[in-house]
């Protein structure tokens, strides 16, 4: 699988998780890369585009929000895809991620299958 993925979470453990679950998807571990803020994954995102962007939201420097909110003003990013793996539960904050493009979440803690199906999902869509 030749899509590019961006690990985007402050926990090096969850971002370790989700590197295995993206690699049970079929990526290949070439193009996978991490960051561990928002501000980080935007140089990231800028240097080097991704296919698929998965995020949380709570984190240190620049959080999820402030990501998306920088993301959608970058008309160049458009096409990149977001999907939260977060444990934020607040029905109105995850309605403010709706509104800047991003409908897929997966909370936290979750089993890699779970995150391994929605990568295989967003790389489905990806294909349509």
């Amino acid at each position: 699988m030749d899509y590019r993925i961006l690990i985007v979470d402050d926990s090096p453990l969850l971002r370790a998780t989700a590197r295995r679950a993206v690699l049970m998807a079929g990526a290949d571990p070439q193009n996978i890369r991490e960051a561990d803020n928002g501000l980080t994954a935007l140089a990231a995102l800028r240097e080097q585009k991704a296919d698929v962007v998965l995020l949380d939201i709570n984190m240190p420097v620049m959080d999820g929000f402030q990501f998306a909110e920088e993301k959608a003003k970058d008309e160049s990013l458009a096409d990149v895809k977001v999907a939260l793996v977060t444990t934020e539960g607040n029905t109105r904050r995850l309605q403010r991620m709706t509104e800047l493009g991003i409908e897929h979440y997966l909370r936290k803690p979750f089993e890699p299958e779970d995150l391994r199906a929605l990568v295989e999902e967003l790389f489905e869509e990806g294909r349509s």
